[in-house]
């Protein structure tokens, strides 16, 4: 009686492990579809751009010349400007 039971669950295991499991957090950061606003103006408003466009929930802002910590969090999103707020970097963590 129990061996058809036995028989489902180890079929279940079995394909759940064939699948890796899915890891998207909300709001995960992904910068790779924002490179091309290297070169803008950093602004308020490129911020809220920024973050919408690459799901982030936090923006981390590095002005030049500034020491910043290297904890990694995939929500956070970090851009770095120069002395004429001209984006040079943008990243997550």
């Amino acid at each position: 009686a129990f061996a058809p039971v036995i028989a489902l669950l180890l079929g279940a295991c079995a394909t759940a492990a064939e699948e890796p499991p899915v890891r998207e957090l909300p709001g995960e950061c992904d910068a790779s579809g924002v490179q091309d606003h290297v070169g803008h103006r950093a602004t308020a408003e490129s911020g809220a751009v920024l973050l919408r466009l690459t799901g982030a929930r936090v923006l981390r802002w590095v002005p030049p010349r500034t020491a910043v910590t290297m904890d990694f969090r995939a929500d956070r999103l970090t851009v770095s400007y120069d002395d004429n707020m001209v984006i040079e970097r943008i990243s997550c963590g």
